[in-house]
């Protein structure tokens, strides 16, 4: 019993962690995403009990328990949008894509203002490979707020071209004028260095990304080798607040937050960085080991070996 106690307090301020860092780390154009204890002070114990716990399989991969504890509180409040997005990111990490869309769509209807309900569809229909376009009939495409964070979803993932023929569709005021300046430029910019490519005949992909973001990564790379531990961490923020979907700036500004000691953030920076990575198990091994040493040094060793095991070798 007490081991379940000590666990649901370091859940507890695990997910206080990751809000914190959400909000130290809210980008100008990307809304924070609302934390679990916000949205469980309106409900009743039992759905307390179910969701935690539900949030407890899920950390350890237990997906099918967790699905079930989901399914159970949505039987006690069957509008809960928080616990649809729940089953569609749970669906998402247990790689059963068409439930996982299911519950993300049934979200966004009824939210459609929701950033985060809206990326968690973006990000499921990635995966399959499915164009976002092919979904805009499954969900209330017509909103203007919709519509306003499907841009900045295509601004943030470098889909320029997109991101301008939504813009067209809305209605220009402070915010859109200066997110369609910056699309324009990403576009020249893009333009100008596959000009330059093939002029040099000489192709690179390196070439063609955007050279702020290959500015920080650069940047990041070598202080991570050093030992300003802060600097590092702030730079990584930096990072985040233009790019809030990359997560090798959140493995970075993980590893600054290990180094100087502060684990609790750095499982919720982390973690949080996870939500983001796709295909990429060199970056993957990073993490885990990142968040093995963060749990190790909180007392929590199961998760601590449980992330060591997901470490694959030959990279």
């Amino acid at each position: 019993m007490w081991r379940e106690k000590v666990f649901r307090v370091l859940m507890v301020l695990q997910l206080l962690a990751i809000q914190a860092a959400l909000a130290q780390n809210s980008p100008k154009v990307i809304p924070e995403e609302e934390s679990a204890e916000v949205f469980l002070e309106e409900y009743t114990d039992e759905f307390q009990e179910k969701f935690f716990e539900a949030l407890k399989q899920k950390s350890i991969q237990n997906y099918d328990r967790a699905i079930n504890l989901l399914l159970e509180c949505k039987q006690l409040d069957a509008n809960s949008t928080a616990v649809e997005h729940e089953l569609a990111k749970t669906y998402f990490l247990d790689k059963k894509y068409i439930p996982a869309q299911q519950y993300a769509v049934e979200a966004l209807i009824s939210e459609p203002g929701n950033f985060w309900f809206l990326f968690n569809l973006y990000k499921i229909a990635e995966k399959q490979g499915v164009p976002f376009q092919n979904l805009e009939n499954t969900i209330p495409y017509t909103n203007r707020e919709l519509k306003t964070n499907l841009v900045k979803i295509y601004f943030q993932n470098r889909k320029y071209k997109d991101a301008k023929q939504v813009l067209g569709s809305l209605e220009m005021n402070q915010e859109l004028s200066l997110l369609a300046q910056k699309i324009e430029d990403s576009l020249n910019k893009a333009q100008k260095s596959t000009e330059r490519i093939v002029t040099k005949n000489t192709p690179s992909p390196e070439r063609t990304l955007d050279s702020e973001l290959e500015r920080f990564r650069n940047a990041l790379k070598s202080m991570a080798s050093g030992t300003d531990h802060s600097d590092l961490e702030a730079k990584a923020r930096e990072a985040l607040e233009t790019y809030p979907l990359q997560p090798e700036f959140y493995y970075f500004q993980g590893l600054a937050l290990n180094r100087m000691e502060r684990h609790l953030q750095a499982v919720g920076v982390l973690e949080e960085g996870l939500e983001y990575l796709f295909d990429n198990d060199l970056l993957a091994n990073d993490f885990y080991k990142e968040l093995a040493l963060a749990h190790k040094a909180i007392g929590n060793t199961s998760k601590a070996n449980l992330y060591l095991s997901k470490v694959k070798p030959g990279f």
